[in-house]
């Protein structure tokens, strides 16, 4: 895992899980903690490039195609990452904080409550997209069986 340590740039936690929460699915939070050169962040922009056209895929074909399931995955593991991401930054108190990215900084992090809104919605977006997407893999995956089923009685 790559280190902020060694900059004297300061980091601000708010500012992080902002970042994480808007843009947090093309790797926003993690350039921006870490640089152009983290291999975390690159992963999250292109988990969202492969998503894209897979929930395009699968709202055309009625959530039916498996390729479009297949590029959706990656897509959905980065969305919500970046919600848990928020989440685990904006909780994370101001001194463990200063101490893992602005050691050399010279100035210290004073959260307010615009990083705990953050977490909030973050919580309350992430938990509905995620139960979301439960929702509509078990029904289309039951659906499918229903219609095995039908085939096979007749």
């Amino acid at each position: 895992m790559p280190t902020a340590s060694n900059s004297s740039r300061f980091r601000s936690k708010t500012l992080t899980a902002a970042l994480a929460f808007f843009f947090g699915s093309i790797g926003a939070h993690r350039f921006y903690l870490y640089g152009p050169r983290d291999v975390w962040g690159w992963a999250h922009l292109l988990g969202t490039v492969i998503g894209i056209p897979g929930f395009l895929l699968l709202a055309a074909t009625q959530r039916e195609s498996a390729l479009g399931w297949s590029l959706a995955l990656p897509g959905a593991v980065s969305l919500l990452a970046a919600f848990l991401a928020a989440i685990v930054y904006g909780l994370r108190p101001d001194e463990k904080w200063d101490a893992q990215f602005n050691p050399h900084a010279g100035r210290h992090s004073r959260s307010g409550w615009a990083v705990i809104f953050v977490v909030i919605f973050s919580l309350l977006i992430g938990a509905f997209l995620l139960m979301t997407g439960l929702a509509l893999s078990f029904q289309t995956y039951f659906e499918s069986q229903v219609e095995a089923a039908k085939s096979i009685s007749q």
